[in-house]
């Protein structure tokens, strides 16, 4: 990978990171689901009139909306809300490559060679110590809500595969025309009329400030730059590079919300990035040389 391109991914990881300290910014005051479809509804408009609708069936771009607004943002947001500190919620979200994986093993039959196998023993073992070795920055609520967007960012990725696009930020921006709707719509069903009258007396500067980051940086500008490095350079030498992004997250919590972790955590949450590492580096490469040669999704 260029220097210059490394540098742009780089900070892009840096912003994707750094977006979980925002969402917990954003949904301070207003309730998780109804800060994430304002984050989407800002990224679709006006983009979308600017962008031509990707040459794919409806159904691919609906379902991506619902789990990628729904399923894995306002799960995700909503954990943070629940107890999950904002540095966790980013490591245990990256579980979902984890999932990927089984789900590739049992459903597709794929096999994994012993590294993989190695890899995911690793991070499963430092998912039980990052858990049980918990400072009050982990929630079993929390747990099951990113688990669901961590299942889900797995089911997004059936979804673009099935579609076979091959125009992934256009099929990103008219995605997203379907998530704020059901997003506000599973906020009313669950507290009623009133949390829409809540959220309009609630918001503030900060919550603005934390959606319209999440709405360009983190999405527009962040998902741009990753497609095209996607198409300048095989996934094999971008993929890795995401696994800065929980790095990011940990240390924005740590000086934004004085987020610390136990020892333990720490430990942890070094040996479940080499795991996850281990299973998504290109085969032949030194695990510890991929991070000058890559990128990561959030």
């Amino acid at each position: 990978m260029k220097r210059n391109d490394l540098l742009l991914a780089v900070l892009v990881m840096a912003i994707w990171g750094f977006n979980f300290s925002m969402i917990k910014m954003g949904v301070t005051n207003v309730h998780p689901l109804l800060a994430t479809a304002a984050r989407f509804a800002l990224a679709v408009f006006p983009a979308i009139f600017f962008i031509p609708r990707p040459k794919v069936a409806w159904r691919y771009l609906v379902s991506y909306g619902l789990v990628f607004g729904v399923g894995i943002w306002g799960m995700a947001s909503w954990s943070i809300t629940v107890g999950l500190s904002s540095g966790m919620s980013s490591v245990l979200l990256s579980g979902n490559v984890l999932i990927g994986m089984a789900v590739g093993i049992v459903i597709f039959k794929e096999e994994s060679p012993v590294r993989k196998l190695i890899g995911a023993a690793l991070a499963l073992c430092a998912l039980v110590v990052l858990v049980s070795a918990t400072t009050g920055n982990v929630t079993f609520n929390g747990i099951i809500l990113i688990m669901i967007a961590a299942c889900s960012w797995t089911l997004m990725g059936v979804i673009v595969k099935k579609s076979q696009t091959t125009q992934a930020f256009a099929f990103n921006v008219w995605g997203m025309l379907f998530a704020p709707i059901p997003l506000v719509l599973f906020a009313v069903s669950l507290h009623g009329e009133q949390i829409l009258w809540q959220a309009v007396e609630l918001w503030d500067w900060n919550t603005t400030i934390a959606v319209v980051f999440q709405a360009y940086p983190t999405t527009l500008f962040g998902y741009w730059v990753w497609n095209m490095m996607l198409i300048k350079y095989p996934l094999s030498t971008t993929a890795p590079l995401t696994l800065l992004v929980p790095v990011f997250a940990l240390i924005s919590g740590y000086f934004m919300y004085d987020e610390v972790l136990s020892l333990a955590q720490i430990v942890a949450s070094g040996l479940f990035l080499i795991g996850i590492g281990l299973i998504v580096k290109p085969a032949n490469a030194p695990l510890f040389k991929m991070s000058l040669k890559t990128p990561l999704v959030r």
